[in-house]
């Protein structure tokens, strides 16, 4: 393994507390008394306390010093006095232990007392302090110039969400899209419960992939010799339990689908899916927008959430537009009884990408999401769709040739879809027989199979039944503010991570490294190119691989070149 610098100091460093005889990952319980948040909440001048977290900056004046520790709570300031800590002649915990083997980063329990100083700042005042953790790697945390203006941040996304334990470290500000993600799953299930649903569990392994179209991952189970795969959705499972005597059931899923990723997809993801007996999908949409309104309110204080420069507004109800009024409204084309190749064709003049393994159902979807989802910023019920896109829905009662199916669409997507049920079993087997064709004629979209067990399941008997699906994620972007699927997930899938770059240090890098090792605070770049005695090639040569290799920084302040270790 190749270590940086600091890296190296700091395992240096670790090596010096164990011949002191500390341990630097102890494993005994700390009892903490207190957070930043009821430290600050409930502040009592002269109250003791204990608390843990990371040290995440100090000013070293001598005996005593600033710094700064920060919790899952948040941060509050700390005073270190050599005299209030160390009341003996020994001065080692503070001279030693706190100025040179503590680093930022390192994770601290402390006992102190409350105190106010002169600029009325609420401090903790150190009366001992134990290492917890030693970090070992240095944190990137972001630098503050006089102004007030932050440089040097963990920014990157690519490293924020490869390292998303860093980035919750260095930007705290991250944590709180998450928490609102917790809140919306507890909202919803609090909603559910009050209205008498059962959550269940259904399985991730499944045999037949089914209940949506998409490309699943494919996996082999070696005890039983068969190929099974990751669900793409929950539906085909809940339904069943609707057959079994269940009035109202909902699920959390994970689910996984082969394709794409983007801003708004990763191959890994949650959906919720409720299904409820008795109920259409007129019922339904009263009922999500009624959902939806109080998880805004519980996510955020507020039925308006902000999503780049739109404030999309959560309160019921929401306008409902047929997809046949929405097609012909933005493209001035009725899609009512035209046939494959006409759509074809009006695909082509209009420049949607259409290609011939596609039927009727994925035309009119290809249509509509090229011109007309991205006209639909507030929430907007999209019904009635055409029966070749919906192999899981009712008939319409009284619109021949489409399904009792809605969608809705916020910002141009969709984060939630939902059926008046099919409960016919012969139906819903003709069904799948279309989707089988079309799956033969290069749809890789299309179901490949057909789920026996459920047709079965069906032949007992399904009451009328209405079902909802949403996308969480997607949800909780609009919810956030956050136009990435990755910024709302703790850890999106990534492509393989580079290997890091393998070098080593020659004399004058090494004599570079030496000098600044020996400071605390960044050098004046001309008094290290003096103090290490290089030939101006040297030099240059030495700083510029050093520069390159990320483990020294060269930063210009007022008029004055630093250097300083990374």
């Amino acid at each position: 393994m190749q270590l940086s610098e600091q890296e190296i100091i700091r395992r240096e460093k670790l090596q010096t507390l164990e011949k002191m005889g500390i341990n630097a990952f102890p494993a005994e319980e700390y009892k903490i008394t207190e957070t930043t948040k009821t430290i600050k909440q409930d502040f009592v001048e002269g109250k003791k306390v204990t608390i843990a977290g990371r040290l995440m900056s100090r000013r070293i004046q001598g005996k005593a010093s600033f710094a700064e520790l920060q919790d899952s709570e948040g941060k509050i300031q700390v005073y270190f006095n050599r005299d209030e800590i160390c009341t003996g002649e020994d001065k080692t915990l503070y001279n030693d232990v706190y100025k040179h083997l503590l680093d930022i980063g390192d994770i601290i329990g402390i006992e102190g007392e409350l105190f106010n100083t002169q600029v009325g700042e609420m401090t903790v005042k150190v009366t001992n302090f134990k290492i917890l953790t030693k970090a070992l790697r240095p944190l990137p945390l972001p630098k503050v110039d006089a102004d007030g203006n932050i440089f040097d941040g963990f920014n990157d996304p690519e490293l924020r969400y490869r390292q998303r334990y860093v980035d919750l470290v260095v930007n705290p500000q991250v944590k709180e899209v998450f928490i609102k993600r917790t809140k919306l799953f507890n909202a919803m299930r609090t909603y559910f419960n009050n209205a008498g649903y059962f959550e269940v569990e259904t399985p991730i392994l499944q045999a037949i992939p089914g209940g949506a179209a998409a490309k699943p991952f494919i996996t082999h189970h070696n005890a039983l010799d068969i190929p099974l795969y990751l669900r793409i959705a929950n539906e085909l499972y809940l339904k069943r339990l609707i057959v079994g005597g269940f009035d109202g059931v909902y699920e959390f899923s994970k689910n996984f689908r082969n394709e794409g990723m983007d801003r708004t997809h990763n191959p890994e993801f949650t959906a919720m899916e409720i299904y409820v007996a008795y109920k259409d999908y007129n019922w339904m949409m009263d009922f999500t927008e009624k959902l939806l309104e109080f998880s805004a309110i519980q996510v955020n204080g507020t039925t308006d959430s902000t999503f780049g420069e739109h404030t999309i507004s959560w309160k019921a109800p929401y306008p409902r537009i047929s997809m046949t009024e929405a097609i012909q409204k933005f493209t001035g084309f009725d899609i009512t009884g035209k046939t494959e190749q006409e759509l074809f064709d009006f695909a082509r003049s209009i420049g949607v990408e259409v290609n011939e393994t596609m039927g009727k159902g994925k035309l009119i979807d290809e249509i509509f999401g090229e011109k007309c989802e991205g006209n639909f910023i507030q929430p907007t019920f999209i019904t009635d769709y055409p029966i070749e896109m919906s192999p899981l829905t009712k008939k319409h009662r009284s619109k021949e040739g489409l399904t009792e199916r809605f969608e809705l669409m916020v910002c141009g997507k969709e984060i939630a879809n939902a059926y008046s049920e099919l409960n016919d079993p012969i139906d819903q087997r003709e069904r799948f027989e279309e989707q089988l064709k079309l799956a033969a004629k290069g749809d890789d979209e299309a179901g490949q199979f057909i789920d026996e067990d459920f047709l079965r399941a069906l032949e007992y008997g399904m009451p009328p039944t209405s079902g909802l699906g949403i996308g969480m994620d997607r949800l909780i972007m609009f919810l956030t503010n956050n136009p990435s699927i990755q910024e709302v997930l703790f850890f999106p899938q990534m492509k393989p991570e580079k290997a890091a770059p393998t070098f080593e240090l020659d004399e004058d890098e090494k004599k570079i490294l030496e000098i600044l090792k020996s400071q605390e605070e960044p050098l004046n770049l001309a008094l290290v190119k003096v103090k290490s005695e290089l030939s101006g090639k040297k030099w240059d040569k030495a700083s510029k691989n050093l520069t390159k290799y990320n483990l020294v920084k060269v930063e210009k302040i007022d008029d004055i070149v630093l250097m300083k270790l990374v």
